[in-house]
């Protein structure tokens, strides 16, 4: 009796340990799925301040720069995007948002390399009001974003 207790102690261990082997290998998959899969946003003044590597894929976000946007040969589109208290020039390959414009908020995504940032990807406001978070927390950081309602109620 006691070799059937001993044997079935011996099992249930096994179970475990083979439960948590399988726990580890299951998170450490999913971290790897995932490594490309989170971008970090960023502010003009913060890739100014600390420029990412050149191979970091992240969010940039802010206004539009007045004056600055070129539309190149091809598709190639060049601009500026500023929080106020910094700007950095963007390069974007590809036909833009109906929406983007001069003046305007924007969501970029892509890289950093060599002083300009190099769009995969670029958002636009979708109506008149609306304006991402990330993007209005970073301009409210350079004291130049302003709530809608309260621009209306000085005009």
């Amino acid at each position: 009796m006691s070799g059937l207790k001993s044997l079935k102690k011996r099992r249930r261990v096994q179970i475990i340990v083979l439960a948590f082997v399988a726990l580890a290998v299951s998170t450490g998959l999913i971290g790897y799925a995932m490594r490309d899969g989170i971008n970090f946003f960023r502010s003009p003044s913060q890739i100014v301040a600390e420029p990412p590597a050149a191979n970091e894929v992240f969010r940039v976000g802010g206004l539009v720069e007045e004056g600055t946007l070129v539309r190149g040969e091809g598709e190639t589109v060049t601009f500026s995007v500023t929080d106020g208290g910094a700007s950095i020039p963007v390069a974007y390959k590809g036909i833009l948002p109906d929406l983007f414009e001069e003046g305007q908020g924007m969501v970029g995504q892509g890289r950093y390399v060599e002083g300009v940032f190099q769009a995969t990807e670029i958002l636009a406001k979708h109506d008149e009001t609306y304006m991402p978070k990330e993007v209005i927390d970073a301009l409210k950081e350079q004291g130049v974003y302003v709530e809608p309602d309260a621009a209306a109620a000085t005009n």
